[in-house]
C-alpha cells in the first residue's frame, strides 16, 4: 500500500521579499505573515530573488516589463536607463534555478512583479505609457514554462481561503506522485493512487475523474511512461479547477452514503442537515467533515480510511475551518 502520511516539511520556493527581506528596488520587502507564519508550519522555503540574483543588488533602479518594436514580444528593461535590458539575464537566471529546484513541491510569485508575476503585470510602451497587453514576469514565465506541472500561485491571490486551502492540497498532491514515481511506477500503483484520489478529484471535475479512471484501466496495455504522463498532466489540471460548495456537497453525499446501514435516523438526519448547510455556504467545509469522520471512527471502512479527500493536508493548517 502506498505511504500517503504526510511529510514533516515540504520545499517550497519563494519570492524572497515575502519573507521579510529587504531586497526589492527601494530596498523594502513585502513580508508576509501568511507565509512565514501559518504555512511554514510545514512549509521550508528556498528564497530567491531573480533580479539579486543577476546582481542588480538592492535598493535599484525598477525595471519594467516593455513592449518590443515587434509589438508583441515583451522585454525587462530599466525605467529610466533606456540601455539596461535584463531580458537575456533574467531568461537564463530562470533556467538555472529551474535545473537546481526541480525536486521543489510548490512555488509561491510575488504578484504583479515584471520578473515574478504569474500573470496581469503590465506591459508598457517606449514611451512609458501602459500598452493593452499584460504578461507574466519573466523570470515566473521560464520557470513555469520548465516545470509545467508545479504547483504555483502568487501570495496575493493566497489570502483567499479557498484559493489557499486549493494551493495546499496541490502541492500535497504533487509531492505524493513524485514519491509513488520514486519508489517505481506500475499499473497496480497508479490504479491505487487513482482509487485513493477518487473523492478529492470528484469534488474537482466529476467527468476528469471518469476519465482518468479509463486511462488508469488502460495503463497496463500502454507504454507505463505515457501512461502516467498523460494521467499526471489531466490529474494536476483537474485539482486546479476550483471545487464548488455543491460539488463538495456532492461528494459528502457519497461518502455518507458507507455510513447508511450504521447511523440511526437522528444521526443521518444531522448529518444531512450539515451538508446542505455547507451546500448554502452557512457553515465551513470543516463541520460536516468533522462529524462524518466522528461517524467513521465509530463506524470504520477501510475504503474511506484510504480517501486523500477526507484530510488532503495536514489538519493543523486549518485551511478548511473557513470556507
Amino acid at each position: 500500500m502506498l505511504d500517503f502520511s504526510f511529510p514533516e516539511t515540504l520545499s517550497i520556493g519563494i519570492s524572497q521579499c515575502l519573507l521579510g527581506e529587504n531586497v526589492r528596488y527601494d530596498g523594502s520587502h513585502k513580508h508576509s505573515k501568511l507565509c512565514t507564519q501559518e504555512l511554514a508550519q510545514r512549509f521550508s522555503y528556498i528564497p530567491v530573488c531573480p533580479e539579486m540574483g543577476i546582481g542588480m543588488g538592492a535598493p535599484r533602479e525598477p525595471i519594467s516589463l516593455r513592449l518590443a518594436a515587434d509589438g508583441e514580444s515583451v522585454r525587462v528593461m530599466g525605467n529610466r536607463s533606456p540601455d539596461l535590458d535584463v531580458t537575456e539575464k533574467l531568461q537564463v537566471y530562470a533556467q538555472e534555478k529551474a535545473a537546481e529546484l526541480a525536486d521543489i513541491d510548490g512555488y509561491i510569485f510575488m504578484q504583479r512583479s515584471p520578473s515574478c508575476g504569474l500573470g496581469n503585470v503590465k506591459v508598457y510602451r517606449d514611451n512609458g505609457y501602459a500598452s493593452d497587453k499584460s504578461s507574466a514576469g519573466l523570470y515566473a514565465r521560464e520557470f513555469t514554462r520548465l516545470h509545467p506541472l508545479l504547483p504555483v500561485e502568487e501570495e496575493g491571490r493566497l489570502r483567499d481561503e479557498k484559493i489557499c486551502e486549493n494551493f495546499v492540497a496541490r502541492v500535497y498532491a504533487w509531492k505524493r506522485w513524485r514519491d509513488m514515481q520514486a519508489h517505481g511506477l506500475n499499473a497496480s500503483r497508479l490504479q491505487e493512487f487513482h482509487a485513493r484520489h477518487k473523492y478529492l478529484l470528484m469534488a474537482h471535475k466529476v467527468e476528469s475523474y471518469r476519465h482518468l479512471g479509463r486511462l488508469v484501466a488502460q495503463a497496463g496495455a500502454r507504454n507505463m511512461k505515457n501512461a502516467a504522463d498523460e494521467y499526471i498532466r489531466e490529474f494536476m489540471a483537474t485539482l486546479k479547477i476550483p471545487a464548488s460548495n455543491h460539488s463538495h456537497a456532492n461528494v459528502l453525499q457519497h461518502v455518507a452514503g458507507y455510513l447508511k446501514h450504521d447511523l440511526d435516523s437522528h444521526s443521518r438526519q444531522e448529518l444531512q442537515t450539515l451538508i446542505e448547510r455547507y451546500r448554502k455556504a452557512e457553515l465551513p467545509l470543516i463541520a460536516p467533515l468533522t462529524l462524518l469522520q466522528h461517524h467513521f471512527r465509530q463506524h470504520p471502512n477501510d475504503y474511506i480510511a484510504q480517501q486523500v479527500y477526507l484530510q488532503p493536508h495536514p489538519p493543523e493548517l486549518l485551511l478548511r475551518n473557513f470556507h
